[in-house]
Protein backbone atom coordinates (compact mmCIF):
# COMPACT_ATOMS: atom_id res chain seq x y z
CA UNK A 1 0.00 0.00 0.00
CA UNK A 2 1.16 3.56 -0.64
CA UNK A 3 1.63 6.10 2.16
CA UNK A 4 -1.50 7.93 1.04
CA UNK A 5 -3.43 4.70 1.46
CA UNK A 6 -1.99 3.82 4.84
CA UNK A 7 -2.09 7.23 6.54
CA UNK A 8 -5.90 7.52 6.44
CA UNK A 9 -6.09 4.05 7.96
CA UNK A 10 -3.54 4.93 10.65
CA UNK A 11 -5.34 8.13 11.58
CA UNK A 12 -8.74 6.42 11.60
CA UNK A 13 -7.31 3.85 14.02
CA UNK A 14 -5.94 6.56 16.29
CA UNK A 15 -9.29 8.34 16.24
CA UNK A 16 -11.31 5.25 17.11
CA UNK A 17 -8.94 4.33 19.93
CA UNK A 18 -9.05 7.89 21.27
CA UNK A 19 -12.84 7.95 21.21
CA UNK A 20 -12.98 4.71 23.21
CA UNK A 21 -10.40 6.02 25.69
CA UNK A 22 -12.28 9.30 26.10
CA UNK A 23 -15.39 7.39 27.17
CA UNK A 24 -13.41 5.86 30.03
CA UNK A 25 -11.56 9.03 30.95
CA UNK A 26 -14.82 10.97 31.38
CA UNK A 27 -15.36 9.19 34.69
CA UNK A 28 -11.78 8.22 35.60
CA UNK A 29 -10.98 8.82 39.29
CA UNK A 30 -8.97 11.93 40.07
CA UNK A 31 -6.44 9.77 41.91
CA UNK A 32 -5.76 7.69 38.80
CA UNK A 33 -5.11 10.76 36.64
CA UNK A 34 -2.88 12.23 39.32
CA UNK A 35 -0.90 9.00 39.63
CA UNK A 36 -0.44 8.78 35.86
CA UNK A 37 1.05 12.27 35.75
CA UNK A 38 3.33 11.75 38.74
CA UNK A 39 4.70 8.49 37.36
CA UNK A 40 5.17 10.15 33.97
CA UNK A 41 7.14 12.96 35.65
CA UNK A 42 9.36 10.49 37.48
CA UNK A 43 9.89 8.53 34.26
CA UNK A 44 10.90 11.70 32.39
CA UNK A 45 13.59 12.39 34.99
CA UNK A 46 14.77 8.78 35.02
CA UNK A 47 15.08 8.82 31.22
CA UNK A 48 16.82 12.17 30.89
CA UNK A 49 19.83 10.71 29.07
CA UNK A 50 17.68 8.84 26.56
CA UNK A 51 15.57 11.92 25.88
CA UNK A 52 18.66 14.07 25.34
CA UNK A 53 20.02 11.44 22.94
CA UNK A 54 16.75 11.47 20.99
CA UNK A 55 16.81 15.27 20.99
CA UNK A 56 20.33 15.24 19.54
CA UNK A 57 18.90 13.53 16.44
CA UNK A 58 16.30 16.26 16.15
CA UNK A 59 18.92 18.98 16.54
CA UNK A 60 20.93 17.41 13.70
CA UNK A 61 17.76 17.35 11.60
CA UNK A 62 17.05 20.99 12.45
CA UNK A 63 20.56 22.11 11.55
CA UNK A 64 20.29 20.28 8.23
CA UNK A 65 17.03 22.13 7.55
CA UNK A 66 18.72 25.45 8.33
CA UNK A 67 16.55 26.39 11.31
CA UNK A 68 17.31 29.77 12.88
CA UNK A 69 19.08 30.04 16.23
CA UNK A 70 15.79 30.91 17.91
CA UNK A 71 14.05 27.88 16.42
CA UNK A 72 16.94 25.66 17.44
CA UNK A 73 16.56 27.02 20.97
CA UNK A 74 12.88 26.06 20.90
CA UNK A 75 13.86 22.57 19.81
CA UNK A 76 16.72 21.99 22.25
CA UNK A 77 16.27 19.92 25.42
CA UNK A 78 18.75 19.64 28.28
CA UNK A 79 18.53 18.28 31.80
CA UNK A 80 17.11 21.55 33.11
CA UNK A 81 14.34 21.72 30.54
CA UNK A 82 13.44 18.07 31.07
CA UNK A 83 13.27 18.68 34.82
CA UNK A 84 11.03 21.69 34.13
CA UNK A 85 8.76 19.46 32.03
CA UNK A 86 8.54 17.01 34.91
CA UNK A 87 7.76 19.85 37.33
CA UNK A 88 4.98 20.94 34.98
CA UNK A 89 3.48 17.45 35.05
CA UNK A 90 3.60 17.41 38.84
CA UNK A 91 2.01 20.85 39.00
CA UNK A 92 -0.87 19.72 36.78
CA UNK A 93 -1.21 16.54 38.88
CA UNK A 94 -1.52 18.64 42.05
CA UNK A 95 -4.32 20.81 40.68
CA UNK A 96 -7.92 20.13 41.56
CA UNK A 97 -9.75 17.99 39.02
CA UNK A 98 -11.93 20.25 36.86
CA UNK A 99 -14.26 17.42 35.79
CA UNK A 100 -17.48 17.57 37.75
CA UNK A 101 -16.80 21.02 39.19
CA UNK A 102 -20.08 22.80 39.88
CA UNK A 103 -20.11 26.08 37.96
CA UNK A 104 -23.60 27.13 39.00
CA UNK A 105 -26.41 25.71 41.13
CA UNK A 106 -29.94 27.08 41.37
CA UNK A 107 -33.54 26.15 42.11
CA UNK A 108 -36.53 27.00 39.94
CA UNK A 109 -40.11 27.76 41.06
CA UNK A 110 -41.13 24.58 39.22
CA UNK A 111 -39.26 22.59 41.87
CA UNK A 112 -36.33 21.70 39.65
CA UNK A 113 -32.74 21.92 40.90
CA UNK A 114 -30.33 22.73 38.09
CA UNK A 115 -26.57 22.41 38.18
CA UNK A 116 -24.07 23.35 35.49
CA UNK A 117 -20.95 21.19 35.84
CA UNK A 118 -17.69 20.84 33.94
CA UNK A 119 -17.40 17.91 31.57
CA UNK A 120 -14.57 16.83 29.22
CA UNK A 121 -14.54 17.96 25.61
CA UNK A 122 -13.86 14.39 24.49
CA UNK A 123 -10.99 13.98 22.01
CA UNK A 124 -8.55 16.82 21.43
CA UNK A 125 -6.19 16.95 18.46
CA UNK A 126 -3.05 19.02 19.03
CA UNK A 127 -0.87 20.04 16.06
CA UNK A 128 2.34 21.79 17.01
CA UNK A 129 5.75 22.78 15.69
CA UNK A 130 9.29 22.40 16.99
CA UNK A 131 8.82 22.59 20.76
CA UNK A 132 8.94 19.01 22.09
CA UNK A 133 7.81 20.09 25.59
CA UNK A 134 4.31 20.58 24.14
CA UNK A 135 4.09 16.79 24.01
CA UNK A 136 4.24 16.65 27.81
CA UNK A 137 2.20 19.79 28.47
CA UNK A 138 -0.64 18.95 26.10
CA UNK A 139 -0.76 15.31 27.16
CA UNK A 140 -0.93 16.24 30.84
CA UNK A 141 -3.57 18.94 30.49
CA UNK A 142 -5.85 16.88 28.29
CA UNK A 143 -5.62 13.93 30.67
CA UNK A 144 -6.33 16.13 33.70
CA UNK A 145 -9.46 17.43 31.98
CA UNK A 146 -10.62 13.90 31.17
CA UNK A 147 -9.91 14.16 27.44
CA UNK A 148 -8.13 11.76 25.15
CA UNK A 149 -5.57 13.50 22.94
CA UNK A 150 -3.94 12.85 19.58
CA UNK A 151 -0.61 14.67 19.34
CA UNK A 152 0.99 15.57 16.05
CA UNK A 153 4.35 17.19 16.73
CA UNK A 154 6.57 18.97 14.25
CA UNK A 155 8.86 16.98 12.01
CA UNK A 156 11.85 18.66 13.66
CA UNK A 157 10.95 17.32 17.12
CA UNK A 158 9.89 13.83 16.07
CA UNK A 159 12.45 11.77 18.05
CA UNK A 160 12.15 13.92 21.17
CA UNK A 161 8.36 13.68 21.10
CA UNK A 162 8.50 9.90 20.76
CA UNK A 163 10.76 9.66 23.82
CA UNK A 164 8.57 12.00 25.89
CA UNK A 165 5.39 10.24 24.80
CA UNK A 166 6.80 6.92 26.03
CA UNK A 167 7.10 8.42 29.52
CA UNK A 168 3.46 9.55 29.43
CA UNK A 169 2.36 6.07 28.38
CA UNK A 170 4.32 4.59 31.30
CA UNK A 171 2.26 6.81 33.60
CA UNK A 172 -1.01 5.69 32.04
CA UNK A 173 -0.01 2.05 32.41
CA UNK A 174 0.94 2.52 36.08
CA UNK A 175 -2.43 4.14 36.81
CA UNK A 176 -4.49 1.56 34.94
CA UNK A 177 -5.76 4.11 32.42
CA UNK A 178 -6.14 3.35 28.69
CA UNK A 179 -2.89 3.84 26.78
CA UNK A 180 -4.88 5.40 23.96
CA UNK A 181 -5.65 8.33 26.25
CA UNK A 182 -2.46 9.99 24.93
CA UNK A 183 -1.45 9.03 21.39
CA UNK A 184 1.30 10.37 19.16
CA UNK A 185 0.94 10.37 15.38
CA UNK A 186 3.71 7.96 14.31
CA UNK A 187 4.74 9.70 11.10
CA UNK A 188 6.27 12.96 9.91
CA UNK A 189 4.12 12.90 6.77
CA UNK A 190 2.04 16.07 6.44
CA UNK A 191 -0.83 13.99 5.09
CA UNK A 192 -1.52 13.04 8.71
CA UNK A 193 -2.33 16.67 9.48
CA UNK A 194 -4.79 16.84 6.60
CA UNK A 195 -6.50 13.72 7.92
CA UNK A 196 -6.80 15.14 11.45
CA UNK A 197 -8.53 18.25 10.15
CA UNK A 198 -11.42 16.21 8.75
CA UNK A 199 -11.88 13.63 11.52
CA UNK A 200 -15.23 15.04 12.65
CA UNK A 201 -16.52 11.71 13.92
CA UNK A 202 -13.65 11.12 16.35
CA UNK A 203 -12.00 14.50 17.16
CA UNK A 204 -13.99 17.18 19.00
CA UNK A 205 -11.56 20.10 18.75
CA UNK A 206 -8.22 20.87 17.08
CA UNK A 207 -5.60 23.02 18.80
CA UNK A 208 -2.90 24.31 16.41
CA UNK A 209 0.22 25.68 18.09
CA UNK A 210 2.78 27.22 15.79
CA UNK A 211 3.41 29.96 13.28
CA UNK A 212 1.00 31.82 11.03
CA UNK A 213 1.42 29.25 8.25
CA UNK A 214 0.32 26.31 10.39
CA UNK A 215 -2.53 28.12 12.13
CA UNK A 216 -3.77 29.59 8.85
CA UNK A 217 -3.77 26.15 7.22
CA UNK A 218 -5.75 24.67 10.11
CA UNK A 219 -8.27 27.51 10.18
CA UNK A 220 -8.82 27.32 6.41
CA UNK A 221 -9.13 23.58 6.04
CA UNK A 222 -10.36 22.17 9.35
CA UNK A 223 -13.85 20.73 9.49
CA UNK A 224 -13.30 20.11 13.21
CA UNK A 225 -13.77 23.12 15.56
CA UNK A 226 -10.49 24.99 16.20
CA UNK A 227 -8.98 26.82 19.19
CA UNK A 228 -6.81 29.37 17.39
CA UNK A 229 -3.33 30.06 18.76
CA UNK A 230 -2.00 32.72 16.46
CA UNK A 231 1.51 34.13 16.37
CA UNK A 232 2.67 36.38 19.18
CA UNK A 233 3.08 39.87 17.72
CA UNK A 234 3.70 41.30 21.17
CA UNK A 235 3.87 45.06 21.75
CA UNK A 236 5.25 47.13 24.60
CA UNK A 237 4.13 50.74 24.91
CA UNK A 238 6.60 52.98 26.77
CA UNK A 239 4.54 55.85 28.17
CA UNK A 240 5.98 59.24 29.08
CA UNK A 241 5.19 58.43 32.73
CA UNK A 242 7.23 55.20 32.70
CA UNK A 243 9.70 54.56 35.51
CA UNK A 244 13.16 54.34 33.95
CA UNK A 245 14.49 51.52 36.12
CA UNK A 246 11.36 49.39 35.59
CA UNK A 247 11.34 50.08 31.85
CA UNK A 248 14.95 49.10 31.28
CA UNK A 249 14.58 45.88 33.27
CA UNK A 250 11.24 44.82 31.79
CA UNK A 251 12.04 45.54 28.14
CA UNK A 252 15.36 43.71 28.28
CA UNK A 253 13.73 40.65 29.82
CA UNK A 254 10.71 40.75 27.51
CA UNK A 255 12.92 40.73 24.40
CA UNK A 256 16.01 38.73 25.31
CA UNK A 257 15.16 36.13 27.99
CA UNK A 258 13.99 33.72 25.29
CA UNK A 259 13.45 35.19 21.84
CA UNK A 260 11.81 32.11 20.35
CA UNK A 261 8.67 31.99 22.50
CA UNK A 262 5.34 33.57 21.63
CA UNK A 263 5.49 35.95 24.60
CA UNK A 264 8.73 37.61 23.44
CA UNK A 265 8.35 41.34 22.72
CA UNK A 266 8.46 42.15 18.99
CA UNK A 267 7.59 45.87 18.83
CA UNK A 268 8.35 48.81 21.12
CA UNK A 269 6.13 51.91 20.91
CA UNK A 270 7.69 55.00 22.51
CA UNK A 271 5.89 58.18 23.58
CA UNK A 272 7.23 61.17 21.65
CA UNK A 273 8.11 63.11 24.82
CA UNK A 274 10.72 60.53 25.87
CA UNK A 275 11.97 59.42 22.44
CA UNK A 276 15.36 61.08 22.89
CA UNK A 277 15.54 60.36 26.60
CA UNK A 278 14.38 57.11 28.17
CA UNK A 279 13.39 55.74 24.75
CA UNK A 280 16.90 56.21 23.42
CA UNK A 281 18.32 54.63 26.59
CA UNK A 282 16.12 51.57 26.17
CA UNK A 283 17.07 51.12 22.52
CA UNK A 284 20.75 51.59 23.34
CA UNK A 285 20.51 48.94 26.03
CA UNK A 286 18.89 46.51 23.59
CA UNK A 287 21.54 47.10 20.94
CA UNK A 288 24.27 46.64 23.52
CA UNK A 289 22.67 43.28 24.37
CA UNK A 290 22.89 42.25 20.71
CA UNK A 291 19.35 43.06 19.62
CA UNK A 292 18.86 44.43 16.09
CA UNK A 293 16.58 47.45 16.42
CA UNK A 294 14.47 48.23 13.34
CA UNK A 295 13.86 51.90 14.13
CA UNK A 296 11.23 54.23 12.78
CA UNK A 297 11.69 57.99 12.17
CA UNK A 298 13.15 59.91 15.09
CA UNK A 299 14.83 56.89 16.65
CA UNK A 300 18.37 55.55 16.42
CA UNK A 301 18.59 51.84 15.76
CA UNK A 302 20.53 49.17 13.93
CA UNK A 303 18.38 49.37 10.78
CA UNK A 304 15.68 51.63 9.40
CA UNK A 305 12.23 50.15 9.89
CA UNK A 306 10.14 49.37 6.82
CA UNK A 307 6.42 48.65 6.54
CA UNK A 308 7.29 44.95 6.75
CA UNK A 309 8.57 45.40 10.32
CA UNK A 310 5.15 46.36 11.72
CA UNK A 311 3.18 43.26 12.61
CA UNK A 312 6.18 40.98 12.26
CA UNK A 313 6.97 38.11 14.61
CA UNK A 314 10.78 37.90 14.58
CA UNK A 315 11.29 35.13 17.16
CA UNK A 316 14.90 36.28 17.16
CA UNK A 317 17.17 39.04 18.47
CA UNK A 318 15.22 41.71 16.56
CA UNK A 319 12.68 44.29 17.61
CA UNK A 320 10.76 47.00 15.75
CA UNK A 321 10.48 50.45 17.35
CA UNK A 322 8.54 53.60 16.53
CA UNK A 323 7.52 56.88 18.10
CA UNK A 324 3.83 57.48 18.89
CA UNK A 325 2.02 60.65 19.89
CA UNK A 326 0.36 59.19 22.95
CA UNK A 327 -1.38 56.12 24.36
CA UNK A 328 -4.18 56.45 21.80
CA UNK A 329 -1.78 56.20 18.86
CA UNK A 330 -0.13 53.21 20.54
CA UNK A 331 -3.55 51.57 20.85
CA UNK A 332 -4.32 52.31 17.19
CA UNK A 333 -1.00 50.78 16.09
CA UNK A 334 -1.63 47.63 18.13
CA UNK A 335 -5.16 47.29 16.75
CA UNK A 336 -3.81 47.52 13.21
CA UNK A 337 -0.77 45.27 13.50
CA UNK A 338 -1.29 43.07 16.56
CA UNK A 339 -2.40 39.44 16.78
CA UNK A 340 -4.52 39.76 19.96
CA UNK A 341 -1.93 37.80 21.92
CA UNK A 342 -0.15 39.92 24.58
CA UNK A 343 0.51 43.65 25.01
CA UNK A 344 2.22 45.60 27.80
CA UNK A 345 2.17 49.19 29.00
CA UNK A 346 5.07 50.62 31.01
CA UNK A 347 3.63 53.59 32.87
CA UNK A 348 3.07 55.16 36.26
CA UNK A 349 0.05 57.19 35.12
CA UNK A 350 -3.10 55.30 36.23
CA UNK A 351 -5.20 57.03 33.57
CA UNK A 352 -2.91 55.82 30.77
CA UNK A 353 -2.95 52.28 32.16
CA UNK A 354 -6.73 52.29 32.50
CA UNK A 355 -7.14 53.53 28.92
CA UNK A 356 -4.74 50.87 27.59
CA UNK A 357 -6.54 48.08 29.47
CA UNK A 358 -10.01 49.34 28.54
CA UNK A 359 -9.49 49.94 24.82
CA UNK A 360 -7.39 46.95 23.82
CA UNK A 361 -8.82 43.47 23.59
CA UNK A 362 -5.81 41.19 23.32
CA UNK A 363 -6.02 37.95 25.28
CA UNK A 364 -3.41 39.20 27.79
CA UNK A 365 -2.75 42.81 28.81
CA UNK A 366 0.10 43.63 31.19
CA UNK A 367 1.26 46.61 33.21
CA UNK A 368 4.90 47.02 34.26
CA UNK A 369 5.62 43.31 33.79
CA UNK A 370 7.61 41.32 31.24
CA UNK A 371 5.59 39.81 28.44
CA UNK A 372 7.57 36.61 28.98
CA UNK A 373 5.04 35.93 31.76
CA UNK A 374 2.46 35.14 29.05
CA UNK A 375 2.57 31.49 29.98
CA UNK A 376 0.13 29.10 31.60
CA UNK A 377 2.71 27.90 34.11
CA UNK A 378 3.31 31.48 35.24
CA UNK A 379 -0.46 31.94 35.54
CA UNK A 380 -0.62 29.04 38.00
CA UNK A 381 -2.04 26.55 35.49
CA UNK A 382 0.94 24.18 35.78
CA UNK A 383 1.29 24.11 32.00
CA UNK A 384 -0.57 25.23 28.91
CA UNK A 385 -1.41 23.94 25.47
CA UNK A 386 -0.89 27.46 24.19
CA UNK A 387 -2.24 31.01 24.22
CA UNK A 388 -5.64 31.12 22.52
CA UNK A 389 -6.14 34.40 20.65
CA UNK A 390 -9.72 33.82 19.53
CA UNK A 391 -12.81 34.66 21.55
CA UNK A 392 -14.80 31.44 21.43
CA UNK A 393 -14.75 29.12 24.44
CA UNK A 394 -11.12 29.44 25.55
CA UNK A 395 -8.93 32.56 25.56
CA UNK A 396 -5.42 33.28 26.81
CA UNK A 397 -3.44 30.43 28.39
CA UNK A 398 -5.32 27.17 27.82
CA UNK A 399 -4.99 24.96 30.87
CA UNK A 400 -7.01 21.99 32.07
CA UNK A 401 -10.13 23.98 32.98
CA UNK A 402 -10.23 25.55 29.51
CA UNK A 403 -10.22 22.05 27.99
CA UNK A 404 -13.66 21.30 29.40
CA UNK A 405 -17.20 22.12 28.38
CA UNK A 406 -20.21 21.82 30.67
CA UNK A 407 -23.48 19.98 31.00
CA UNK A 408 -26.64 20.56 33.02
CA UNK A 409 -27.77 18.17 35.73
CA UNK A 410 -31.49 18.67 36.36
CA UNK A 411 -33.18 17.03 39.37
CA UNK A 412 -36.87 16.88 40.19
CA UNK A 413 -39.30 15.05 42.46
CA UNK A 414 -41.65 13.64 39.88
CA UNK A 415 -41.88 17.20 38.59
CA UNK A 416 -44.09 17.89 35.57
CA UNK A 417 -44.55 20.98 33.42
CA UNK A 418 -47.91 22.66 33.30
Amino acid sequence: MSDMQTIPAIMAGLGQAARAAAAELAYAPSQAKERALRVAADTLCANTDQIIAANAKDLDYGRAKGLSAAMMDRLMLDAGRIAAMADGLRAVAAQSDPVGEVLADWDMPSGLNIRRVRTPLGVVGVIYESRPNVTADAGALCLKAGNAVILRGGSESFHSSVAIHACLVAGLQAAGLPEAAIQLVPTRDRAAVQEMLTMTETIDVIVPRGGKGLVGLVQREARVPVFAHLEGIVHIYLDKSADAEKALRVVLNAKTRRTGICGAAECLLIHKDIATGLGADVLGMLMQAGVRVHAGPGLVGTDLATDADWGREYLDMDIAARVVEDVDEAIAHIRQYGSNHTECILAEDPAAVARFFERLDSAILMHNASTQFADGGEFGMGAEIGIATGKMHARGPVGAAQLTSFKYLVRGQGTTRS
